[in-house]
């Protein structure tokens, strides 16, 4: 009797071995094949996320391929943020950077923000935020237009007074009931487009010294 058990339990764990080993083996295996997939869709996904912010036929080099990884306050970073480096036939054409408006109604707010070479935002568009639904959301291109209020505007346009919501004798619009997410949003830009001026040239030496080594 004892024996029978005996075989029968080692008959039993040996089952269960082969059955673990088995499920191991498959959810590797799953993994590998997904792993691929997921990385090219989440390239594919910031590409489609920078297309918004710079026009596809202003650079010639691959963005995701010219990153640098930034920690400034004056870009409201608490961590390395990476920035990326446009240039079209080999001169810098435009930076893409990430910024965070720590004074949100609700929280920071993460914001993309592209400058060209010559200081001009091609655009702005909003990552995260715990905006209001409803009132503060509405810097969500999604929602409202508003987010492209920048397009175009630089350091000198408008003055420094300039930047700034309305309300607090800015150019920039607010929204009804909701003032504190768009001058929020405004300040941070603002010292994105002061961060750029004062690094310039440092930022495009990133994009030089990567594309002189071989």
């Amino acid at each position: 009797m004892l024996p029978e058990l005996s075989r029968s339990m080692l008959k039993n764990s040996l089952v269960l071995a082969v059955f673990a080993a088995v499920t191991v083996a498959v959810v590797a295996i799953t993994q590998q094949t997904t792993k691929g997939r997921i990385a090219t869709a989440e390239r594919e996904a910031q590409i489609r996320a920078l297309g918004e912010i710079l026009p596809a036929h202003s650079y010639d080099n691959a963005l995701l391929d010219n990153v640098i990884y930034l920690n400034e306050p004056l870009l409201g970073h608490t961590t390395e943020t990476p920035a990326y480096i446009a240039s079209a036939e080999g001169e810098p054409a435009a930076v893409i950077l990430q910024a965070r408006a720590p004074d949100g109604y609700s929280g920071s707010i993460q914001l993309l923000i592209g400058i060209t070479a010559e200081g001009n935002l091609s655009g702005v568009r909003v990552l995260q935020h715990k905006e209001t639904p409803g009132l503060g959301d509405r810097i969500e291109l999604a929602k409202s237009p508003w987010i492209k209020s920048f397009d175009g505007k630089s350091l000198t346009q408008p003055n420094q007074q300039g930047w700034a919501v309305k309300k607090d004798h800015g150019d920039f619009d607010q929204f009804a009931g909701a003032t504190i997410t768009p001058r929020a949003v405004v300040n941070a830009v603002h010292k994105a487009l002061q961060y750029f001026d004062q690094n310039h040239a440092q930022l495009f030496a990133h994009l030089n010294t990567a594309e002189s080594q071989p």
